[in-house]
C-alpha cells in the first residue's frame, strides 16, 4: 500500500459507471438479472446500499458533476451537446459549452496534484477536441470513447455515400471513437466488445504500473457504456435469459416492484407511477402482434446480458486488485450515471420514419440477429419503467425515475488498529444525496482539500456537495442507522434536463414534466411519502409549494438554467429552422471524419484533429 510521504496509507479509489443502469436492473436492488459481483461487493461487511442518490437524467451531465462536484450547468454539460448543437436557445450559452470549461476543476487533475496516479478506461463524453480529452483534465493514462455512445462491436456498415450517412440523428451514436492519452485510436484490439475491452485496458493499466507509480495510491475510472443501446451483448451471455420476458414489461415490473418490498428498498405500502405510454410508442403487450412481442422480449433479452457482462468484467477487476493485495484498501463506489433509456425512437415526429429506414436499410434486426454487431435496437418506455418503477417516467426527466440510481459504496478498510469499521453486511442508508457530493467525499477521504476560488491563476467556481466522510464513519459503528442523514433537512438541491426541472428540499420536491409526458406544470410532492410522485400537493399545501418555487427561481439563475419547456422552442431532429451550428465549429459533425481523410471535406482538412494512430 501506498503512504506517498502521508502517513498511513491513502485509499485507493474505483469509480465504476454504468450506462442508462435502471434502479432495480442489479440482483442486489431487486433484478432478476445475473449480477455476482455487484452483489457481493453490496453484502460486504461496512458496504452501503443507497436508495435515495441522486444524478443528472442524463449521461454527460452526472459525468461532469461527478468529475466537477458542481452542478452541470456551470461545469459546461449544461445539456447533452447532443440536445444543445440542435438547440439555439442553449447554443453559445454559459456552462453549455459541451465539455468540461474552465470554470471547473476536475478531479483526477487535484487527485494527481496530491500524489495519485490516475487512469481511466471507458465512455468519457466530456469534449471531443485534444484539448478536452481525459489526459487534459488529470489522467495519467486513459483510453476514452468520446461520443454518447457507438456500437458495442465496433461494427460500422459500408454507407451508399459516407459523405451524408449516416442519418444525422444516428451520427454521434454509431462510431465507436476512442481515444488513448493523447491520440485518437484508430483501430480497435480484435474481437472487441465494449465492456470486454474496458475491462481489459483497465487491467492492463493497473498491471503495467511502473515502480514509481506503484508507490503512489491509485485512482482508477471505469465507466462502461453499457447497457446504453444500440443493445448488443455476447451470445453466451444472452442465452442465460431465453424465454425471461416472454410475459411483457408489465409482468417484469410487478416482479421487481415485489422484489424491490422483499429487499427492503422500498415501502411495503408504496404506490408506483402509472406507466406512461404515447400513442405512436408500442402498445400494451396483449394487444402486439407475436412477431413484435418476440423482438421486444429478445431486445429486453439482450439488455439484460448486458448488465451479465458488464458484472462478470468487474468481477474481473475486484479479483485482480484482491490477487494484488490493493482491494481491502480501496474505495469502490458503483452507480449509474441517469435511470433507464425509455425512448422510442421509431415515434420520434418528423424523423422515425428516415431512422427506421436507415437501420433497415444497413442493419439486421431479424430476431435471432438481434444482439449482434450488425444489429441496431433499443428496449422503449415500457421496459424501461419496469426498471425504474416505483418512481415516474426515466431518463431525460427530472423526476425520481430519471434521477434516482443505483449506488453501492465500499468504503475502504481501515488502518491496522482501528476497529470502526462496520461488522453488519447489506447495509441500506435512506440518506439524501448527490453524484455533487463523490468530489468532496474522495478529497476528504484522500486527505487533500479543493482548491477554493483559484486553481493555477484560474477562477474556478466553489464545490456545491459535501463529503460524506463523516457519515462514513458514523455507518461503520453501531450508531449507524438508516435514516443517519447527510445533508441538512434544509439541504436544497435542482435539477433541469431538456426543460425538465425539479426542486428537492427536505422531503419536499417540485417538478416539472414537459407535454405529452406530464402536464407541464410545476408539481408539489411529499417524497418521503409518495416516492411514485403521484399525488400533486401543490393545492393543499400552498406555502410549501410557493417556498420550492422561489428556490427554484435562485436556483436557475445562480447555475444558470436556460428555461423549462415552453419557454425556447424544443430542438427537433429534422426541423430546418433548428440547424446546427456550421462544421467548422461542431466538433460532433467530425466524428465521422476523423480518421478518415478519403471522406473528409476538403474545407475541414487543417481543423478537424488528424493525430490518429
Amino acid at each position: 500500500m501506498a503512504t506517498n510521504g502521508h502517513g498511513p496509507a491513502r485509499p485507493n479509489f474505483l469509480v465504476i459507471v454504468a450506462d442508462d443502469l435502471g434502479f432495480s436492473d442489479c440482483g442486489c436492488f431487486g433484478s432478476e438479472i445475473q449480477t455476482p459481483h455487484i452483489d457481493a461487493l453490496a453484502a460486504e461487511a461496512g458496504s452501503l446500499r443507497f436508495t435515495e442518490f441522486h444524478v443528472a437524467a442524463a449521461c454527460s451531465p452526472t459525468r461532469s458533476m461527478l468529475m466537477t462536484g458542481t452542478d452541470h450547468h456551470i461545469a459546461g454539460l449544461g445539456q447533452l451537446q447532443e440536445f444543445t448543437r440542435s438547440s439555439p436557445a442553449h447554443r453559445g450559452q454559459p456552462g453549455h459549452e459541451g465539455y468540461l470549461n474552465s470554470s471547473v476543476v476536475a478531479l483526477p487533475e487535484l487527485l494527481r496534484d496530491g500524489g495519485y496516479h490516475t487512469i481511466m478506461s471507458g465512455k468519457w463524453h466530456l469534449g471531443l477536441k485534444p484539448e478536452h480529452h481525459p489526459i487534459q483534465r488529470g489522467f495519467d493514462k486513459s483510453f476514452a470513447l468520446l461520443p454518447g455512445c457507438a456500437n458495442h462491436y465496433g461494427y460500422e456498415p459500408e454507407y451508399d455515400d459516407p459523405t451524408i450517412e449516416p442519418h444525422r440523428f444516428l451520427e454521434t451514436g454509431t462510431r465507436a471513437l476512442h481515444v488513448e492519452d493523447d491520440h485518437f485510436v484508430r483501430n480497435l484490439p480484435d474481437n472487441w466488445y465494449s465492456s470486454d475491452g474496458y475491462a481489459d485496458k483497465m487491467l492492463a493499466y493497473l498491471h503495467e504500473r511502473t515502480t514509481e507509480e506503484k508507490e503512489k495510491p491509485f485512482f482508477a475510472y471505469l465507466p462502461f457504456s453499457a447497457p446504453h443501446w444500440p443493445l448488443q451483448a455476447p451470445d453466451e451471455s444472452i442465452i442465460k435469459y431465453k424465454g425471461m420476458y416472454a410475459d411483457g414489461p408489465d409482468g417484469l415490473r410487478l416482479r421487481r416492484i415485489q422484489r424491490l418490498k422483499d429487499l427492503g428498498l422500498v415501502a411495503p405500502d408504496v404506490k408506483p407511477h402509472p406507466v406512461v405510454a404515447l400513442p405512436k410508442e408500442p402498445d400494451s403487450w396483449e394487444n402486439l402482434d407475436d412477431d413484435t412481442r418476440q423482438k421486444s422480449a429478445r431486445a429486453m433479452e439482450v439488455y439484460a446480458a448486458m448488465v451479465d457482462r458488464m458484472d462478470w468484467n468487474i468481477g474481473r477487476v475486484l479479483e485482480y486488485l484482491k490477487e494484488i493485495g490493493e482491494y481491502e484498501n480501496t474505495c469502490i463506489f458503483f452507480m449509474s450515471d441517469n435511470g433507464a433509456e425509455g425512448a422510442s425512437y421509431e415515434a420520434m415526429p418528423i424523423v422515425g420514419d428516415d431512422i427506421m429506414a436507415h437501420i433497415a436499410k444497413y442493419y439486421n434486426n431479424s430476431l435471432d440477429n438481434i444482439g449482434r454487431g450488425n444489429s441496431f435496437v433499443w428496449y422503449g418506455s415500457r421496459w424501461a419503467q419496469a426498471a425504474t418503477a416505483p418512481s415516474r417516467l426515466f431518463k431525460m426527466f427530472s423526476t425520481e425515475g430519471g434521477c434516482r440510481v443505483p449506488l453501492v459504496v465500499k468504503p475502504p478498510q481501515p488502518a491496522a488498529g482501528n476497529n470502526t469499521i462496520s461488522s453488519k453486511s447489506g447495509v441500506i442508508t435512506d440518506a439524501f444525496c448527490t453524484v455533487m457530493d463523490i468530489v468532496p467525499t474522495v478529497l476528504d477521504l484522500a486527505g487533500l482539500k479543493y482548491p477554493g476560488s483559484e486553481y493555477k491563476g484560474r477562477p474556478i467556481t466553489a464545490l456545491r456537495g459535501s463529503s460524506w466522510k463523516n457519515f462514513l464513519d458514523i455507518m461503520a459503528t453501531d450508531a449507524g442507522s438508516r435514516k443517519q442523514p447527510i445533508h441538512a433537512t434544509d439541504y436544497v438541491a435542482g435539477f433541469e434536463i431538456a426543460g425538465s426541472g425539479a426542486l428537492r428540499r427536505g422531503n419536499y420536491k417540485i417538478t416539472f414534466v414537459p407535454a405529452p409526458r406530464g402536464p407541464q406544470k410545476w408539481e408539489l410532492f411529499d417524497i418521503e411519502k409518495d416516492p411514485g410522485e403521484t399525488t400533486d400537493l401543490c393545492e393543499t399545501m400552498p406555502e410549501v409549494f410557493r417556498e420550492l418555487l422561489e428556490l427554484w427561481e435562485h436556483y436557475r439563475k445562480e447555475v444558470g438554467v436556460v428555461g423549462l419547456a415552453g419557454e425556447f422552442k424544443r430542438p427537433m431532429p429534422g426541423d430546418p429552422t433548428m440547424a446546427p451550428v456550421d462544421k467548422f465549429s461542431d466538433p460532433y459533425s467530425w466524428i465521422k471524419y476523423i480518421g478518415k481523410p478519403e471522406i473528409t471535406p476538403k474545407e475541414l482538412v487543417g481543423i478537424i484533429p488528424d493525430n490518429v494512430r
